[in-house]
């Protein structure tokens, strides 16, 4: 398609990396002799019981109960791994190992206004044991559901790894979620215990979510208790405090329950853009595979290394970035407002605690691009080798502003993945170089390819991003859909027995990628994904509000797009009847993120013939996409209702 963009970056032949001594053990305890990354890849991808089971026992997964054979049938969906294997996620996360002695750092911890703690590995072990003590007492078993309603903080990570340890299956949703956003999550999975903050700290203000947690206790029949974490001061009656809890089973003994491999470790969710969140199950050994192979292999994170991402416990970076643990690493948690006093906050804080790996999202990478920050020649950013990036495509200047004012050092590693697996598809390999606004090669185990729409393989063409064999850490299952018809519905339905992600992506002749964004119209406030249905579920429950369409008009290369809310009122309403009460709301139930920063009369919303709001449409339309090439009015119920979005595309 095009030349070879500028090469940013190259790897060090002289580094040792931990994807080096893999391919050397392979050759040595195998035969298999893999020369380099691509070479890897294709044995990754075309021998996938060799490669998996290469996985789990380089990393020395920890079997109770040995598998009987690595993959029983390379199908999707219903691939079946290591039938018979019963192991545990927290097992893996907290047992002995290198870096990883009671005296070694396992967490570091701080907060927009200064509040820092640290956890050793022996500190982390014992307070496990005193949580997961706690749990029992409260009934949690094998199988039971733990909510929690928490910010990126210690106690998440070890009410997280109590569960673990249990045999329960965790789930959680960031703090600043109003409360219909976390009950349409939570109601449905049906929780036994919910663990939550009495309130958080966002850019300057404590915030109280006490009132959250009382409406949460009342939509939420299933709970036998609820536990409150005192983060920023005040009680709430019929809750059993945190603290007391552990400081009660303090002493308890460390254990953990075998589970099989798909047995289900916690629950993400979808955006909810066509109704009500998809609950995503996935897997003790999935997750503990998948992550060990993402992390230590395409990361190089293990002992003496510091990971941080910045994210909420309501995204699946969280659950990323906690699985540091499972090699030996520090993980670095941060909690407040990236932006806070300003945009050197996170830059600030890598240099003093020194982290070596720094996960962010693309827009943040934008802002302080157009912010002209300058973090490598304002901060002592030695210690970094490595800046990931996800959420969105990272763009060519968003690449260059990293080389020119990070560090021409520092591998860029843009990577595109999702809830859907906790992983990236595509990304970077310590043994890759790094070209301007590309992705550097399809992960190990990825058979990540892009199709044509008649289902057919492209190289160097823009395409339906596709996986087109089984990958470990692939749902167990969609909550509440016992037929599996849901979960093929979301994935297989295109392209029968292929994953079909909902991205566009270009593979170029080298192994690398470039993503041109999604196909769908998830709203992506400031880090927080959240789906159009469940805004329209508060918009709409006006009586005054007709009908209603949003768009977010943030794009790859402008992090700072506005938020636009299109309404069809009733007759005889004014905007100014409804308009304070409808953002009152939308903060409430959703989050501030989600108060639109326009409300805009229409009088109708364009639909197409089978009823479906065209918000991709409208959105590409407000881009400045020709009509004609953003939407057929052939296929739209009311054609002329696109007037009025034309017309505030026209006037700018």
């Amino acid at each position: 398609m095009s030349d070879a963009p500028e090469l940013l970056w190259q790897p060090d032949p002289d580094r040792p990396t931990t994807i080096g001594a893999f391919r050397d053990w392979l050759r040595s305890q195998r035969g298999i002799d893999v020369a380099d990354y691509h070479e890897l890849w294709e044995f990754s991808t075309s021998r996938l019981p060799e490669f998996w089971g290469a996985i789990a026992e380089f990393f020395d997964v920890r079997w109770h109960a040995s598998p009987s054979e690595v993959l029983a049938e390379e199908v999707m969906p219903g691939a079946r791994w290591f039938p018979g294997g019963t192991l545990n996620y927290a097992e893996h996360a907290l047992r002995p190992g290198a870096g990883k002695a009671d005296e070694d750092l396992a967490v570091i911890f701080t907060r927009e206004d200064g509040l820092r703690t640290t956890l050793s590995y022996g500190e982390l072990r014992r307070q496990v044991a005193a949580a997961r003590s706690a749990l029992r007492a409260l009934g949690v078993r094998r199988g039971d559901r733990v909510a929690a309603l928490s910010p990126n903080t210690p106690a998440t990570l070890i009410a997280f790894l109590a569960t673990a340890s249990l045999g329960a299956t965790w789930s959680s949703c960031s703090p600043d979620f109003g409360v219909r956003a976390t009950a349409d999550r939570l109601v449905q999975i049906e929780p036994t215990v919910l663990i939550a903050v009495n309130g958080y700290v966002y850019g300057g203000r404590s915030l109280d979510v006490r009132p959250t947690v009382r409406q949460l206790r009342d939509q939420i029949p299933s709970l036998r208790a609820t536990v409150l974490v005192d983060y920023v001061g005040g009680f709430l009656d019929g809750t059993l405090d945190w603290d007391a809890l552990l400081a009660e089973h303090d002493g308890a003994e460390l254990e953990f329950e075998p589970v099989d491999f798909d047995h289900p470790l916690w629950v993400l969710y979808s955006s909810g853009t066509t109704g009500l969140p998809k609950g995503i199950v996935q897997g003790h050994g999935g997750i503990v595979v998948e992550h060990l192979k993402v992390l230590a292999l395409h990361c190089d994170v293990g002992p003496g290394e510091r990971l941080f991402w910045f994210t909420t416990t309501g995204w699946m970076m969280w659950n990323f970035l906690i699985s540091g643990l499972l090699v030996g690493s520090t993980i670095v948690l941060y909690d407040g407002n990236p932006g806070h006093p300003d945009l050197n906050t996170l830059w600030r804080m890598a240099a003093d605690e020194g982290v070596t790996y720094f996960g962010t999202s693309a827009p943040f990478v934008q802002n302080c691009l157009k912010q002209h920050l300058r973090p490598g020649r304002e901060f002592d950013l030695s210690a970094l080798r490595a800046l990931g990036s996800t959420g969105a495509p990272l763009s060519p200047e968003g690449f260059q502003w990293i080389a020119d004012e990070v560090s021409s050092d520092v591998q860029i590693c843009s990577v595109s993945g999702g809830t859907d697996l906790c992983t990236a598809f595509v990304g970077s390999a310590p043994d890759v170089p790094v070209w301007l606004g590309e992705l550097s090669c399809a992960s190990l185990g990825a058979a990540a390819a892009a199709y044509s729409e008649a289902g057919q393989p492209v190289l160097d063409e823009v395409g339906e991003l596709v996986i087109t064999k089984p990958m470990p850490s692939m749902p167990v299952f969609f909550w509440n859909d016992p037929d599996g018809s849901r979960l093929r519905e979301a994935y297989f339905e295109d392209f029968p027995g292929v994953w079909r992600h909902g991205d566009w992506v270009r593979f170029t002749p080298r192994g690398s990628a470039v993503i041109y964004g999604r196909s769908d119209s998830t709203l992506n406030r400031g880090g927080v994904r959240m789906g159009t249905a469940e805004f329209y579920r508060v918009v709409e429950g006006f009586e005054e509000i007709a009908d209603s369409l949003v768009i977010d008009t943030t794009s790859a290369s402008e992090s700072d797009g506005e938020l636009l809310c299109f309404v069809v009122l009733a007759p005889g309403v004014t905007l100014e009847d409804v308009e304070p009460r409808m953002r009152a709301e939308l903060r409430s139930a959703l989050s501030p993120r989600h108060v639109p920063n326009r409300f805009i009369v229409v009088d109708e919303v364009p639909r197409t013939l089978n009823g479906k709001k065209c918000e991709v449409p409208v959105k590409k339309i407000l881009a400045g996409a020709e009509p004609e090439r953003a939407v057929s009015k052939d296929a739209l119920a009311n054609p002329d209702a696109l007037r009025p979005f034309l017309e505030l595309a026209h006037d700018g």
